[in-house]
C-alpha cells in the first residue's frame, strides 16, 4: 500500500468515517437478483476516552459497597432517634387500659365515644369476657317486632359506647347551653393533637391571672383559644383508682387518658401497619424476582446478532 493510500486511511479512521471497500464480481451479483446492496464496513476504532469511561468491575464493587454502607447508617441513625419496635403502641406501653379507666369513670359522663365498638376493645384494653360484660352492661333498642314496638336488649360486642345524652338539646340544657364534642376523632381534630389535649387537661391554673375577667360559666385555661372554656377542671390527684397501682396524678391521667383518645381516632393503625410492613416485604421480593426473569427471558433477544448468509452459488448463476 502505498503512502498516500495510508494517510487516506488513518484520515478516515480519525474523522469517524467508515470506509467501504470496492464490490466485488458477487456483491454486484447479489445486488442484481435480490436488489440488496451489500458492503464490507469497517466499524470504527473506539477512542481511548470512550474506554477510560467504561466502568470497570473494581469501581462498581465499590460503589455498591459504598451504597449499602450508607444505607446500613441510615438505618442505624434513624433507629437511634426514633427506635421503637415494629408496632405501633401496646396496652403495657402506653396504659390504653388505664386511658380507658379515666374515660369511663371521669370522661363518660359528658362526652360521648360513638365511633368505638366494644369489639375493638378486644385484645387491646379487655379481654372478651370483660368487653361483654360492660356491653351488657348498657341496654340499646333492639328491632321492631310483629307489632313495630321497639324493646330494650341488653348490648352486644357489635354495639358502639353509648352517649351520655338522648340527643344534643339534653346535652345542651345540661351543660349550660354548652356541647360537650364527641372525644371519638378529637386527637385529629385539633391542631397539636395529643399536646393539645394533655395541655388543656393539665392547664387549669388554681386562680385566673390578675385581670383576666371572663363571663359566668366559663372557667380559665391559657391553652384553649381565647382562654375561656365552659368545662371545667376534671382531673385531681387521686381521682380514680388503677388496677395496677399506678399513681394516679394529674399528669398521669391525662397522659393515660390521651393516649387512649389517640388510640380511638385510630383503632386500626396497629394492623394497618404490619400489613404495609408486609406489602413492603413481598413486594420488594416480587420486584427483585422480576427483574431478574426479565432479564434472563430477554437476554438471548437483545444480545442475538442477525448474519445474512448469502446463497451459495448466487455468483455463478450471475455469471451465466
Amino acid at each position: 500500500m502505498s503512502n498516500h493510500a495510508c494517510a487516506q486511511r488513518a484520515l478516515s479512521e480519525e474523522s469517524g468515517i467508515t470506509q467501504l471497500r470496492p464490490r466485488s464480481l458477487h456483491s454486484q451479483a447479489m445486488e442484481e437478483i435480490y436488489g440488496l446492496s451489500i458492503h464490507d464496513i469497517r466499524p470504527r476504532a473506539a477512542s481511548s476516552s470512550t474506554s477510560s469511561e467504561i466502568p470497570t468491575p473494581f469501581r462498581l464493587n465499590v460503589a455498591a459497597t459504598a451504597a449499602t454502607a450508607v444505607a446500613a447508617g441510615s438505618l442505624a441513625w434513624y433507629y437511634h432517634l426514633f427506635g421503637q419496635p415494629l408496632h405501633a403502641m401496646t396496652p403495657a406501653e402506653e396504659g390504653l387500659r388505664r386511658g380507658f379507666q379515666v374515660y369511663r369513670e371521669v370522661c363518660a359522663s359528658c362526652h360521648s365515644l360513638s365511633r368505638v365498638p366494644y369489639r375493638a376493645l378486644v385484645g387491646v384494653t379487655h379481654t372478651v369476657d370483660e368487653a361483654k360484660a360492660m356491653a351488657e352492661e348498657n341496654e340499646y333498642d333492639s328491632e321492631p317486632n310483629d307489632e313495630g314496638e321497639i324493646e330494650k336488649r341488653p348490648g352486644k360486642l357489635s354495639d358502639y359506647l353509648p352517649s351520655p345524652y338522648k340527643n344534643d338539646e339534653a346535652a345542651r340544657a345540661a351543660n349550660n347551653g354548652a356541647l360537650p364534642p364527641d372525644l371519638s376523632l378529637m386527637v385529629k381534630a385539633r391542631h397539636g393533637g395529643c399536646n393539645y389535649i394533655f395541655s388543656l387537661l393539665t392547664g387549669y391554673p388554681e386562680e385566673p391571672p390578675p385581670g383576666v375577667k371572663l363571663p359566668d360559666g366559663l372557667n380559665f385555661n391559657p391553652y384553649f383559644p381565647g382562654t375561656g372554656i365552659a368545662m371545667a377542671r376534671v382531673l385531681y390527684n387521686d381521682l380514680v383508682e388503677y388496677e395496677d397501682g399506678t399513681p394516679a396524678t394529674t399528669s398521669q391521667m391525662a397522659k393515660d387518658v390521651v393516649e387512649f383518645l389517640n388510640w380511638a381516632a385510630e383503632p386500626e393503625m396497629d394492623q394497618r401497619k404490619k400489613m404495609g410492613m408486609k406489602v413492603l416485604v413481598i413486594g420488594t421480593a416480587l420486584f427483585a424476582i422480576s427483574v431478574w426473569v426479565k432479564r434472563y427471558k430477554w437476554t438471548p433477544v437483545k444480545t442475538r446478532k442477525i448474519v445474512y448468509n448469502p446463497p451459495v452459488g448466487a455468483g455463478t448463476a450471475s455469471r451465466h
